[in-house]
């Protein structure tokens, strides 16, 4: 082993010792009460059962989502997350699913595999440096250096250089990505566009669009309709909401008509009109959120308005829709990153950037990738 390792290896272990006591009073959290066991400890996470199989890691939910295209391909392959919402995707997509240990457990942990597959940031100096030493081919896949971070990865490119070392090939969203993982010691690299955008969405009905301003609040949850109905106001437009779940149909349905009739406003259910007359409209029906925004010119998407996570930005963004969103975003920062042109708002400002509809920027979307030549690659290992 290099010195390099050496120096890094202790380093971990300082870092690990200085941790335990943060990690015990977190584990007062429910939320963290399998992950970190799991994550720093071991407990109930052995090494895969199912060994020279594909390995996919990723961190959370979101990019767990846009590799299930390349896990179905593979139905016995083995995948690895960081994060609970990552945990719970994958595990409804594979029995063999594990939380990635703590670095200086996993050159004990890591057993003989075919390749591991990456899925953009995660680069961790022993995780690959072991994969590989087991034999296993690797890969960095929808790899991208944002603007924001590019300074940050120059910096520590001599530190990045060790791990690209370890890196067979990696796949990247543009040309620009390319020349900065180049610049950080990156080697053998394709560019295929953004995969997270391989799976656009589709309509399946037409709708006619009304002459007005047609606003859509997406996929809302308990409390959202209610600063919504605050800050509109017909001069606005029409106003479409669309609850997340359809138990609280009849619940918002009321919200609404009592709103409507305070304020001297029409309103309808679409179960009983399918169409757009009303100021205000509630979506009773499931499966037209899409068909809805392909006929938008604005969406708050709802979900970030309270602490939800968000809801897929990357649907609205499609069909061109002016997007607001509230800023509790967390399980879907990686699909807010395929995009240019949002607005994350506080609540109380709400009202605000109604009112400026018309100086809202369109979202543009990255370039949509294909997961193909990826699939090639690993069909041949």
């Amino acid at each position: 082993m290099s010195l390099f390792y050496f120096i890094y290896y202790v380093l971990a272990v300082i870092l690990y010792i200085i941790a335990i006591p943060i990690l015990l009073l977190k584990l007062r959290n429910k939320k963290y009460q399998i992950a970190i066991p799991a994550k720093f400890f071991l407990r109930k996470n052995p090494k895969f059962e199912n060994e020279n199989k594909i390995w996919f890691h990723t961190c959370s939910m979101g990019e767990t989502k846009a590799i299930r295209p390349l896990i179905d391909e593979f139905k016995d392959c083995n995948l690895s997350v960081i994060t609970n919402t990552g945990y719970d995707e994958a595990i409804s997509t594979s029995r063999s699913t594990r939380y990635l240990p703590y670095e200086i457990f996993l050159p004990f942990w890591i057993n003989r595999q075919k390749a591991l597959v990456v899925m953009e940031a995660e680069l961790w100096y022993i995780l690959f440096l072991f994969a590989k030493r087991k034999g296993a081919k690797t890969y960095l896949i929808n790899a991208r250096i944002s603007d924001k971070s590019y300074n940050s990865y120059k910096k520590m490119s001599w530190f990045y250089k060790y791990i690209f070392k370890n890196i067979d090939k990696i796949y990247a969203q543009s040309e620009i990505d390319k020349k900065r993982l180049e610049e950080l010691g990156g080697k053998n690299i394709e560019v295929i566009g953004n995969i997270k955008l391989a799976q656009l969405p589709k309509i399946t009905k037409e709708y006619k669009k009304p002459n007005s301003t047609l606003i859509t609040a997406g996929s809302s949850h308990e409390k959202e309709e209610e600063l919504i109905l605050k800050a509109y106001k017909k001069e606005h437009g029409k106003l479409v909401i669309v609850p997340r779940h359809p138990e609280r149909f009849d619940k918002v349905y009321e919200l609404i008509d009592t709103y409507s009739k305070k304020n001297n406003l029409s309103c309808h259910r679409f179960s009983q009109k399918e169409n757009f007359d009303s100021d205000i409209i509630l979506i009773d029906k499931m499966g037209e959120l899409n068909n809805i925004y392909a006929i938008s010119d604005v969406v708050i998407l709802c979900g970030a308005f309270e602490k939800i996570g968000g809801h897929n930005p990357v649907e609205p963004a499609y069909f061109g829709c002016k997007l607001i969103s509230g800023k509790h975003i967390f399980n879907q920062k990686s699909l807010f990153d395929c995009i240019n042109n949002y607005y994350i708002i506080q609540n109380d400002e709400l009202e605000k950037y109604l009112n400026d509809i018309k100086k809202l920027k369109k979202p543009v979307l990255a370039k949509a990738g294909s997961i193909k030549p990826i699939l090639k690659e690993l069909k041949n290992v």
